[in-house]
């Protein structure tokens, strides 16, 4: 039984699901979720995060990092955790990076949330030389100070949809006809959730909520409040969400939402505001939003793609030179990705980041 077949039995049996139940079926289903069942990453897979563009990018998270862990007295021991990892290549470049910091790895205990069974034995391969911890959710975090980086994390976390309609909500949901899926409302009612968002929104206007987010930001920044540390969310988006941003990308490029359930990735954009007002509940600081270009050229990516220059042949310098305009130009990723820091109230924001 393929996905679309299994979604079109629960649609009949169960009634139309909303979008969020949809996004975690297509990607997490245990045998025949997108996730779950494939390395997604790279020119072979469906698209190409930061980390697999250039080794520059891991390499100035981690020192970043670094920088913190040093600014509140290099605590021993300290979890050194990535939320959702890939192959693990992100979290390879931190530690490399990092190497020659004294009494880092020493006191770094390293921790993956991640939920893809193919994807952990990738890490497995990728990090032999610095055995990481598994665990499923970040409620297993230990009780000590928190490193943390989340990139390209909480697009893939499921959304639901509303539509405004008059001074109520219909929510998108997913049904079936004739053996396809398409999109269809459910019933006009209040939803609690956006009672703030009538202000600045008028009929026909499409609003996101991504509660998935909330209890992940909220233990994170608690532990952060609670015994130091820092994290780094790396996400394409804005402040403030208005629109339809679900997508679909299979052979890295875009593709129906609906149209190969379990075989695209499925995102959508990144609402940094409640995840800055989850962060200041705990008790924690967040820094500005800024454009992953500005924060990578904070952090010396340009003399660092100079230094790494003088050692590589000319098509190897092209290719460098591509991966960093990749990175920082404005027309790239350089805005559309965001930045936004996480710490203490007591400490320094994160370095290339500003409160």
């Amino acid at each position: 039984m393929s996905l679309t077949d299994h979604l079109i039995t629960r649609i009949q049996q169960d009634g139309p699901m909303s979008v969020a139940d949809y996004m975690a079926e297509c990607l997490l289903h245990p045998t025949l979720g997108y996730y779950t069942t494939r390395d997604p990453f790279g020119t072979k897979g469906d698209f190409t995060t930061a980390p697999e563009i250039s080794q520059m990018f891991g390499e100035l998270i981690g020192l970043s990092l670094a920088q913190c862990w040093m600014d509140q007295g290099r605590p021993a021991p300290f979890t050194l955790c990535e939320l959702g990892p890939g192959r693990g290549t992100l979290m390879a470049d931190v530690l490399r990076a990092t190497r020659s910091v004294s009494g880092f790895h020493d006191a770094a205990q390293i921790v993956l949330v991640e939920a893809s069974p193919v994807l952990k034995e990738i890490q497995a391969e990728t990090l032999k030389d610095h055995p990481p911890q598994w665990i499923d959710s970040v409620a297993e975090l230990s009780e000590q100070p928190l490193l943390l980086v989340a990139n390209e994390f909480f697009d893939a976390l499921p959304i639901r949809q509303f539509l405004r309609e008059g001074d109520g909500w219909c929510e998108r949901l997913v049904g079936a006809r004739d053996g396809a899926l398409l999109f269809g409302r459910g019933p006009n009612g209040p939803q609690v959730a956006l009672n703030d968002r009538l202000a600045d929104t008028k009929e026909g206007d499409l609003v996101e909520l991504c509660a998935a987010a909330i209890p992940i930001l909220t233990v994170v920044a608690g532990r952060i409040a609670s015994h130091g540390g820092a994290a780094l969310i790396v996400d394409y988006g804005d402040w403030h969400s208005l629109g339809d941003t679900l997508q679909a990308l299979q052979n890295h490029e875009r593709a129906d939402p609906l149209a190969a359930p379990g075989l695209a990735d499925l995102t959508a954009h990144v609402d940094f505001e409640p995840l800055a007002i989850a962060t200041r509940a705990c008790g924690c600081r967040h820094t500005r939003l800024t454009p992953q270009g500005v924060f990578l050229e904070r952090l010396g990516i340009t003399a660092r793609a100079q230094a790494l220059a003088k050692a590589l042949s000319e098509s190897e310098l092209n290719l460098l030179i591509a991966a960093h305009r990749r990175l920082t130009h404005p027309d790239e990723m350089g805005n559309l990705f965001k930045v936004m820091g996480l710490f203490p109230a007591y400490a320094a924001p994160p370095p290339g980041l500003e409160p």
